[in-house]
């Protein structure tokens, strides 16, 4: 019997792992290594990191620290729950069933990157981005072109213009997801070109530059830094399904923002899979809240 698992091994996991067995809880985190921040080969906008730092390797980090104070992990995943009593029994991937006092899901979301775009895996994290709020600082004044699908491309390629007045966006599945009458007008407002695509390969002087961006049709789009927006990203919530958790249409699970907790007595979230701002620096915080109501409920 576990005091809390925690489902998802990404940045909020583990800082409420840390949490927690710090707290000397008795604590196992199930991750099967996957999830935006392995996407993230550099971020610059953590506090202490100036030169910046990667999702893997805080992570790695992360676990380390985690291990240190007693924090179990598991490369599984969790694919099927159960209440038991106060507690709830957790069947894994590999077929073992373990039981937790607490539950806390921080399985985070999937990106929809589509395959078939050359150098997109180069380049990806390092000068082609997922997340404004996070890399937008990074374009200021370069020549930026976002690779997306209709309205979320077009809608990001807008929000872009924030911080560049140099903004070109490739459709990549023109007929499949075409650009909204009032998204193609404000576009036009704002100076974006919008090209049909699709997109074939990515071209860099070096993972962090890019030169230019080639369609299949031969034709070349200028780019010294990109974005990418298909939409489509999947919230990884099925589990909360699974045990009875509330979700929103879109799959996030609301918290109360607070605890973190879920509609569900002892069960939290946190992390990109609830309904917040997809920060890592959220993330973190997210994770220690939670952490700490966990603990409270735990003494109780």
């Amino acid at each position: 019997m576990y005091d809390c698992v925690i489902i998802g091994g990404g940045i909020a996991g583990l800082q409420a792992a840390l949490q927690l067995g710090r707290y000397m809880h008795r604590i196992a985190v199930i991750d099967r290594h996957r999830g935006r921040s392995l996407l993230a080969r550099n971020y610059r906008n953590i506090l202490g990191w100036p030169d910046g730092v990667s999702g893997p390797r805080l992570r790695e980090l992360g676990t380390v620290q985690a291990r240190a104070v007693g924090v179990e992990f598991m490369e599984d995943t969790v694919v099927d729950g159960s209440k038991n009593g106060e507690g709830f029994h957790l069947k894994l991937g590999g077929g073992e069933t373990i039981q937790a006092r607490r539950v806390l899901i921080s399985t985070g979301l999937t990106d929809r990157i589509p395959d078939g775009i050359e150098g997109m895996k180069e380049v990806l994290g390092l000068s082609m981005y997922v997340c404004p709020d996070c890399d937008g600082y990074e374009i200021k004044d370069r020549v930026t072109v976002v690779i997306g699908a209709g309205n979320p491309g077009a809608s990001l390629a807008c929000e872009l213009r924030y911080w560049t007045k140099r903004v070109t966006f490739i459709n990549h599945e023109p007929e499949e997801s075409p650009v909204s009458a009032k998204l193609q007008t404000k576009c036009q407002e704002k100076g974006i070109s919008i090209i049909d695509g699709p997109a074939a390969r990515i071209h860099y002087a070096s993972i962090d530059m890019l030169t230019h961006v080639e369609l299949r049709n031969s034709k070349t789009i200028p780019a010294e830094k990109g974005f990418i927006a298909f939409g489509g990203n999947k919230a990884e919530s099925d589990i909360a399904k699974k045990l009875g958790v509330e979700r929103l249409e879109n799959g996030h699970i609301p918290v109360d923002g607070r605890t973190k907790q879920t509609n569900v007595p002892n069960i939290w979230a946190a992390g990109d899979v609830v309904a917040h701002s997809q920060l890592l620096t959220v993330a973190i915080g997210d994770g220690a809240q939670a952490a700490i109501w966990i603990h409270k409920s735990l003494i109780q």
